[in-house]
């Protein structure tokens, strides 16, 4: 059908301009991030994440990606999404609140030296918002993925990404988009020997 084929065009047309925008505003940042995260790995710290929803499941497939491999056969990286253990998240939003349920956790695992990554495509959620206020106190590198309806959240994180749109599944292609920049710029960082000459 011709209507059909036309969205489905244009989507993909959206995807690329959104992505070729964030790419041409934010290339330093991306290298800046890259270099701390891979910092981080050098210096025996840890990488946290997570999201709701989408951003948990963006969340989960990073630290999978380090934890595993991304492009090369290498070392795990250690990776952790708050998002994934379902016994520690109903306890503490039983127990508490969901607002809760990212910052208690980062109470409990984070460490001065570690770096966050809080995904909220909105910018609006609560229990990401307490948890970036968590890992500030706790001395933690952050970094924010957002939309361009999240400033005020980004303005909270040491280094945030705002993706140029308001529509959700743009804001969410490029967020995974940017997660398989970084792992690779890490693994490239650590593991390439002709990075460290």
């Amino acid at each position: 059908m011709p209507w059909m084929k036309e969205k489905i065009s244009k989507a993909f047309e959206e995807s690329i301009k959104v992505k070729e925008r964030f790419a041409a505003e934010n290339i330093d940042a991306i290298s800046d991030v890259s270099r701390l995260i891979a910092d981080a790995f050098s210096d025996g710290k840890k990488l946290i994440l997570f999201g709701n929803g989408g951003s948990a499941t963006d969340a989960s497939h990073i630290a999978a990606e380090f934890v595993n491999r991304f492009k090369r056969e290498r070392p795990g990286l250690p990776a952790i999404a708050l998002n994934t253990d379902v016994a520690v998240i109903t306890s503490i939003a039983n127990d508490y609140d969901f607002s809760e349920i990212f910052a208690r956790q980062l109470k409990s695992l984070s460490e001065e030296g570690d770096v966050v990554i809080a995904i909220s495509t909105s910018g609006g959620s609560k229990n990401v918002i307490k948890a970036m206020d968590a890992a500030k106190k706790k001395k933690v590198k952050t970094v924010a993925f957002t939309g361009i309806k999240g400033e005020k959240f980004a303005s909270m994180a040491d280094y945030a990404f705002v993706v140029p749109s308001e529509n959700t599944p743009r804001i969410q292609e490029t967020h995974i988009t940017l997660g398989h920049v970084l792992c690779q710029m890490v693994e490239e960082i650590l593991f390439e020997t002709h990075r460290k000459k």
